[in-house]
């Protein structure tokens, strides 16, 4: 594959909240990236830590597939060059650390009264039909009480890309992502008086609206990349200009 690329949009839930604040964890996790589109609104069972912290988790898994035209330099070429020949999709946005590793800018998110701006290290490993992008870290930039939950933010991410042919037409491939989110965090003494089953749920729907618009447009960047490729541009200029 030829591209990489983690910009997730600004998407907003909230929750009534009381006054006082204490610190947050993120932990996402990626398992299971074969599961299906609808096991993406499966939400998981609640688990609260027996320590002094009170914990929640959220999950979220999609799957994103979209047909791609085949040119007469073939898809599943494109998607079996080594990683140091990727694009990195949006210079606003992604910037390479070395061959196989990329920082990720991402969109401004809103979680109840908070605004954080994730910052990704992911490493994009290899694959015979496609490749594997995987979370090394993540720092969250925002305001100093955001900030100050980067020591205890714990997080893993996993995407599969990969490509497969069209039995029945030939001219026409099948560019697939496979995506799944967890996260964990002790919840801060302002949402305590919140169930924590509740939490969960805000927590699920908002990864989830990330996904449902971060994938489609990482998915048709990815398709404009590889135009660009197949038809002899091997500049590997970025697509992307940081926008939604």
């Amino acid at each position: 594959m030829a591209a990489v690329s983690y910009a997730a949009p600004s998407c907003s839930f909230s929750y009534p909240s009381t006054s006082a604040w204490r610190p947050m964890s993120f932990r996402y996790s990626l398992s299971n990236p074969s599961s299906s589109p609808e096991e993406s609104s499966h939400k998981p069972p609640v688990r609260v830590s027996a320590s002094t912290s009170t914990k929640a988790r959220f999950f979220a898994r999609r799957k994103e597939s979209i047909t791609v035209k085949q040119l007469e330099r073939p898809l599943s070429e494109y998607m079996s060059l080594p990683v140091s020949q990727y694009s990195v999709l949006d210079a606003e946005r992604i910037e390479r650390v070395d061959d196989n590793t990329f920082r990720c800018y991402v969109y401004r998110i809103k979680f109840f009264t908070f605004e954080v701006c994730p910052v990704l290290l992911v490493r994009v490993e290899e694959q015979p039909n496609g490749c594997c992008i995987r979370l090394l870290s993540c720092k969250f930039e925002g305001s100093p009480i955001v900030a100050a939950q980067n020591d205890k933010f714990d997080a893993s991410m996993l995407n599969n890309i990969s490509c497969a042919s069209n039995e029945g037409n030939s001219s026409l491939q099948y560019l697939t992502s496979e995506t799944s989110i967890e996260v964990s965090i002790d919840v801060p003494l302002t949402f305590r008086a919140i169930p924590v089953r509740a939490i969960e749920t805000t927590g699920a729907r908002v990864l989830d609206q990330v996904l449902k618009m971060m994938l489609p447009r990482f998915m048709a960047q990815l398709v404009n990349d590889y135009n660009a490729w197949a038809s002899g541009d091997t500049s590997r200029q970025p697509m992307g200009t940081g926008k939604i």
